[in-house]
């Protein structure tokens, strides 16, 4: 057997600009962090050599790839032309989160069945065959930062060139604000998840309008100033940045936010927060609040929703078990 652990990113600021039909005309960028929450995925050799069990939010029995119903199983399993093997992928976080699930599984099953073969790929390669497959093999209206936060991890500017490649760099700082920084920052769940492609589909359609395109150059600006502050150890602008960037992000498509999110961030600002987003496209998932420590109890009880408790993690993809028979 061999098991695979890809983290879920957070991405603080900058996101949509890692869109093709924004990112080929000005560049894009973001700034994002992977947590210590993850999807793991195992697999090994099926007993029945001539069928592929594959075990996720459903269970499939299949003859051969084809007749796959999970798109992306489907589409890497047929790429990479395995068959015969026992597949299970299962998540600390649901999907529809706004934490990057998708790609983080896409990353994950692409790490995995790569080890399985005997091939090392690299983190870059990897994030770049994600997103091979799941914007140009299979077509959805997504960017390209969750596949890089989730195969790189840590803390990252990623920027997103004019001719389609990407480049990264990690935020360096003293490690006595790296741990102030994760501290003065909160996570809630809204209650609800939702599919991310019809509010991404239109975001990707409203970029080519001229006032789209200004916010997310804006959202790029706030990217860089974040950058630029943390590597100052100037955390002390975190908050309002963040806030600037919702404000902005919340113009890019309807959907977006909701009256029970606006509620539920209106209540934070009111209660000790100092900025904050939804993460993800939009419409539900988590709320991420900057939040000094000594107000984040009043804060807590105010907003009355559940919280997750997470901290940074520097891994990005890895390995966490081989069986004796892969490394004989």
């Amino acid at each position: 057997m061999i098991i695979t652990k890809t983290p879920f990113r957070v991405s603080f600021c900058g996101g949509g600009s890692d869109m093709a039909n924004f990112y080929e005309k000005y560049g894009g960028c973001v700034l994002s962090t992977s947590i210590n929450k993850y999807c793991y995925i195992s697999i090994h050799p099926y007993f029945n050599e001539n069928q592929t069990l594959l075990k996720y939010s459903e269970n499939e029995l299949v003859d051969s790839p084809d007749q796959i119903k999970h798109r992306i199983f489907r589409q890497v399993l047929t790429d990479m032309g395995i068959h015969g093997v026992e597949i299970s992928s299962t998540a600390d976080i649901p999907g529809g989160t706004g934490l990057g699930s998708s790609s983080t599984f896409t990353v994950g099953l692409l790490n995995t069945l790569n080890c399985y073969k005997g091939k090392f790929v690299s983190k870059d390669k990897l994030a770049k065959l994600a997103c091979e497959v799941e914007i140009e093999k299979l077509g959805n209206p997504i960017g390209k930062q969750d596949q890089y936060g989730a195969a790189l991890g840590g803390l990252n500017f990623i920027k997103f060139n004019q001719d389609g490649s990407v480049s990264h760099e990690p935020i360096l700082m003293e490690g006595k604000t790296y741990k102030e920084l994760q501290k003065n920052l909160l996570m809630f769940y809204t209650g609800t998840t939702r599919s991310a492609n019809t509010i991404l589909a239109e975001q990707t359609k409203n970029i080519t309008s001229e006032d789209k395109a200004r916010n997310l150059l804006k959202m790029c600006g706030l990217a860089k100033d974040m950058k630029v502050a943390l590597e100052n150890n100037d955390i002390s602008s975190f908050g309002k940045i963040l806030d600037e960037g919702w404000q902005l992000k919340k113009e890019l498509a309807s959907g977006i936010a909701n009256p029970a999110i606006d509620e539920a961030y209106e209540i934070a600002m009111k209660n000790g927060a100092l900025g904050g987003k939804l993460l993800g496209a939009g419409g539900g998932g988590f709320l991420l609040f900057y939040c000094e420590e000594e107000k984040q109890e009043q804060l807590k009880k105010a907003i009355g929703l559940r919280e997750l408790d997470f901290s940074f993690e520097r891994d990005g993809t890895s390995v966490i078990y081989i069986g004796d028979k892969y490394w004989n």
